[in-house]
């Protein structure tokens, strides 16, 4: 782009003043401003418009991949139904023996032993994100009081101390 800095402008402002005149120079000054304020509008109408239809050109190709994708699974579902009503039909017919359903699901030890142990780990990286200078701030838990002295905290009439015993 052209680089104009304070000079620049400057020497170009007096050009202007001696070529135009001290009287027409506010008005031809104003009309380059709205001239400019125009450009700028049309522009940005331009730009917006370009974007609205590489928008519009995304929706529709995302549109085309789901109605794909909705036929496949249609195709799919009708594929399996038709198979299960043939096997359900040549059953009662007597043909074939029906198979067992086969379980998709087996836990060995380990896995859950794996997944015991990334609970308590998420469990932990739960309970302490906040921050202790926070938990201060608004009132929240900073350590943990045994049930006995919960207890003796919230009883009636007995006075708890702040302090501490360490």
């Amino acid at each position: 782009m052209i680089d104009l800095g304070l000079s620049k402008l400057a020497i170009i402002g007096v050009v202007a003043l001696i070529v135009i005149g001290p009287e027409k120079l506010p008005k031809v000054a104003r009309m380059a401003g709205t001239l400019y304020g125009r450009a700028q509008r049309y522009l940005h109408d331009v730009k917006s418009e370009v974007s609205r239809e590489i928008q519009l050109d995304e929706l529709r190709n995302l549109q085309k991949e789901v109605a794909d994708s909705a036929a496949e699974f249609q195709s799919d579902v009708e594929h399996h139904f038709s198979s299960a009503k043939q096997e359900v039909e040549s059953a009662w017919q007597g043909d074939i023996q029906p198979t067992p359903p086969v379980s998709t699901f087996s836990a060995s030890a380990d896995d859950i032993e794996r997944k015991a142990r990334d609970f308590r780990r998420k469990k932990l990286v739960r309970s302490s994100a906040v921050p202790a200078w926070y938990k201060h701030r608004h009132g929240g838990k900073t350590r943990v009081l045994s049930g006995a002295a919960r207890v003796r905290k919230f009883r009636p009439g007995v006075k708890s101390s702040n302090s501490s015993f360490f």
